[in-house]
């Protein structure tokens, strides 16, 4: 059984409210943070939103529901955190970004409490290289969307104690996941394999192999995969795709992982994907319509 009884969880965006959502089902006291309190009110009220969702669906039932969100409260500073167990942070894929903020986050934490990084790339080991507790820092990456994915990596740092691991592995399974465990190596199993299909998507687009919609259709009718890889990379982000392959490129100095130009070129334009409306495809009318 897990030590752990309450989470923070840092980000309220895709994956934080995703990662707060499942936490506060499975019976956790939850503290959601986020750089602005429009932001955290915005969070809580996606998961509020797809937790209406699941009861309409079935899935969870209307007190569950209610008794979810009264598991969750907001916190605008790190303060929030001071009696949590576990404290996952959600942040954007930046490794600067994320190691300020554990440098901030660490005096308002128990010396006993844990930290986990959602991180879909970056080493465990660095990250962890910035608290006060290397030895109580470990990887959890919860893929997206944390409700209905059953998967969670977990990567050990060169410094992650054994009680940490144990109680990380046994709080994912109370969030009903199944865990794949990971070497701490650059972008870790699922985007190691992931990410660098979805670059050669965006090359055979580059190229004029295929047009978005013969790419996709191509991979999913003779791939049987449940999306096209264009159409999958624009729901994970443009940025985040682009922030996984510089991190495999970098850190495995391997001219195949090198970032496809294109997919520079859409970051570069603001052209993230869903969250911008605008991507691979353009979400902005009735239907999604390619952009190229």
């Amino acid at each position: 059984m897990t030590n752990i009884s309450k989470v923070g969880v840092i980000g309220a965006g895709q994956m934080g409210t995703g990662i707060a959502h499942v936490c506060a089902l499975a019976g956790f006291d939850v503290v959601l943070n986020d750089v602005t309190e429009d932001r955290i009110r915005a969070g809580l009220a996606t998961i509020n939103g797809n937790m209406a969702r699941q009861v309409r669906r079935n899935r969870i039932t209307e007190d569950e529901r209610q008794k979810a969100l009264g598991r969750i409260v907001p916190a605008s500073t790190y303060e929030g955190f001071s009696d949590c167990d576990l404290v996952i942070e959600a942040a954007t894929e930046k490794e600067d970004v994320k190691r300020k903020i554990y440098v901030q986050l660490c005096p308002s934490l128990r010396p006993d409490a844990m930290i986990g990084s959602n991180t879909s790339s970056i080493s465990i080991t660095r990250l962890a290289a910035a608290t006060d507790r290397p030895e109580r820092f470990i990887g959890i990456h919860f893929m997206n969307p944390v409700p209905l994915m059953e998967l969670v990596e977990l990567i050990r740092g060169i410094a992650t104690d054994d009680p940490t691991y144990e109680d990380t592995k046994a709080f994912c399974h109370k969030l009903g996941k199944t865990v794949a465990v990971s070497e701490d190596f650059p972008a870790f199993i699922v985007n190691r394999v992931l990410m660098p299909m979805i670059n050669e998507a965006i090359y055979t687009l580059y190229e004029g192999v295929g047009t978005v919609e013969a790419i996709d259709i191509a991979l999913r009718l003779g791939a049987n995969h449940p999306m096209g890889p264009l159409q999958l990379a624009d729901f994970i982000g443009l940025d985040t795709c682009l922030s996984v392959m510089q991190v495999l490129h970098e850190g495995l100095a391997d001219s195949k992982y090198r970032p496809c130009p294109l997919l520079v070129k859409y970051v570069e334009a603001g052209w993230l994907g869903r969250k911008t409306q605008r991507g691979f495809y353009d979400y902005r009318g009735e239907k999604p319509v390619p952009t190229r």
